[in-house]
């Protein structure tokens, strides 16, 4: 495994990640479809013998259960110096106020709570899960730049937000004095492709390292396009991420993959690679071969002829995966 600077930091990182969303009980939290802790060991044991060493997860994921069963499996098959753990914060994890979002109060609260459960004494990258329209984004950098004094986190980052949102959390930061987001965790796949037009040139002048979530497009650049699993009957949010018109990209996908005589996931994957702001792509597995390919796409290097073909057919969309500010008049 040759492993990649994050972006203009000295962390090196495997050039993808295993999120961890598919690892938590399924009892625990909205998503059915999750792998409990004994078939979620064998796959993260898997990960770690292929040399990934970023591992991505948010204590939303299974209500928690997700830090538990990666932070058990981590300690037991490698050493916590060699792996690089990522977690998130906003979601709600209890009802009431301070249950969620980014204030001062919700931050600490819940890094603590996501140490404990990961059973570490620090976290590597803590990232923003969205932005947090309810809180001065002034207190929510103080805070994390507090955390990462009094060394219990690494680096901080940030997932799905407007341009201009990360812009003014940058330069926030730099006005009080405080830590820059080292990284952004945006949804970018050939099924979205919106962040193309300011969020990523964004990231590159910044030097801010890009780690993509879904860029299998939560399975849909994996299969054709009406095929159906226990995922995607169940996963409402996924439902609204992507439209029909992407069936013709999803066929572009599968023609180059057998003209190549590989899988789709490879082709997708190699394709989210090609771009050089791209870092390190966040890709789930909940079958050993998922894994494996997933790494062998790290071999493969498009074509221009190949990548227009796949991007031919992409049509301009709103950007989805978050909510977008509203303007009142």
């Amino acid at each position: 495994m040759d492993y990649v600077r994050l972006g203009s930091t000295g962390l090196q990182v495997s050039p993808i990640a295993l999120g961890c969303m598919t690892y938590g009980e399924p009892d625990r939290g909205t998503h059915p479809w999750t792998l409990p802790e004994d078939q979620s060991r064998p796959l993260l044991k898997q990960a770690v013998e292929a040399g990934i060493n970023f591992f991505d997860t948010a204590n939303v994921y299974s209500a928690g259960s997700s830090e538990e069963i990666v932070g058990r499996a981590l300690a037991d098959f490698t050493t916590r110096e060699d792996v690089v753990i990522a977690t998130k914060v906003y979601n709600r994890m209890r009802p009431g106020p301070g249950g969620a979002g980014l204030s001062r109060k919700a931050i600490f609260a819940e890094c603590d709570a996501s140490l404990r459960r990961l059973g570490t004494d620090y976290i590597d990258l803590y990232q923003t899960h969205r932005w947090d329209f309810g809180t001065p984004i002034e207190e929510t950098m103080e805070a994390l730049h507090d955390l990462v004094r009094a060394g219990k986190v690494r680096y901080i980052g940030a997932s799905s937000m407007n341009a201009w949102q990360f812009a003014k959390a940058q330069s926030v930061a730099d006005l009080g004095g405080w830590t820059r987001f080292a990284t952004m965790q945006d949804h970018y796949n050939l099924l979205a492709r919106e962040e193309e037009r300011e969020m990523l040139p964004m990231c590159q002048d910044m030097g801010v390292g890009v780690i993509p979530w879904s860029p299998l497009a939560r399975g849909r650049l994996t299969r054709p396009w009406d095929a159906e699993t226990n995922r995607t009957e169940t996963d409402e949010f996924g439902k609204s991420l992507y439209q029909d018109s992407d069936a013709q990209i999803v066929q572009a996908v599968a023609d180059v993959a057998a003209e190549r005589g590989v899988s789709m996931a490879q082709i997708a994957l190699a394709w989210v690679r090609s771009n050089p702001v791209v870092d390190a792509p966040i890709v789930g597995a909940s079958k050993p071969q998922q894994l494996t390919e997933a790494v062998d796409a790290l071999d493969i290097e498009l074509s221009d002829e190949e990548i227009e073909r796949l991007e031919a057919a992409y049509t301009p969309r709103l950007n989805a995966g978050f909510r977008h500010a509203e303007i009142r008049r």
